[in-house]
């Protein structure tokens, strides 16, 4: 009885469509679903993009901060430390990095044979 009355209730709501407006509405359709992929996807690509700045911007920040931070250490460390026990005095560099001179006298002291303590040296200058 009940089936009866629904049955003709929703066949009373619809009405038959042309091929022409089923179509229109399918292309509006699927044109709706295509521009809502399209603004997802550009909202991501913003979203990864402010990320990876705000990344960039901290390791910068705190790479400039370490070297701030190293510099002056590394200076106070030098004309604080007491000379260690046998060694030469101070080595004067001119253009030569703390790393590149100590490879150089480690270089110098293994082709002489003789322990670094032993040697003194000067300066050491990048001849150009």
């Amino acid at each position: 009885m009940f089936d009866n009355v629904i049955l003709s209730a929703a066949a009373e709501g619809t009405k038959d469509i042309s091929i022409g407006d089923a179509a229109i509405t399918a292309i509006f359709g699927y044109t709706v679903v295509f521009a809502g992929l399209v603004c997802l996807m550009i909202l991501l690509y913003c979203t990864g993009a402010y990320f990876k700045s705000k990344n960039a911007k901290e390791e910068a920040a705190k790479k400039a901060a370490a070297e701030v931070k190293a510099a002056p250490v590394a200076a106070e460390v030098k004309a604080d430390l007491p000379l260690a026990p046998g060694s030469a005095g101070h080595v004067k560099l001119f253009d030569v990095p703390d790393k590149e001179a100590a490879m150089i006298m480690a270089i110098v002291a293994d082709k002489m044979q003789k322990p670094l303590n032993e040697l003194h040296f000067i300066s050491i200058k990048e001849v150009k």
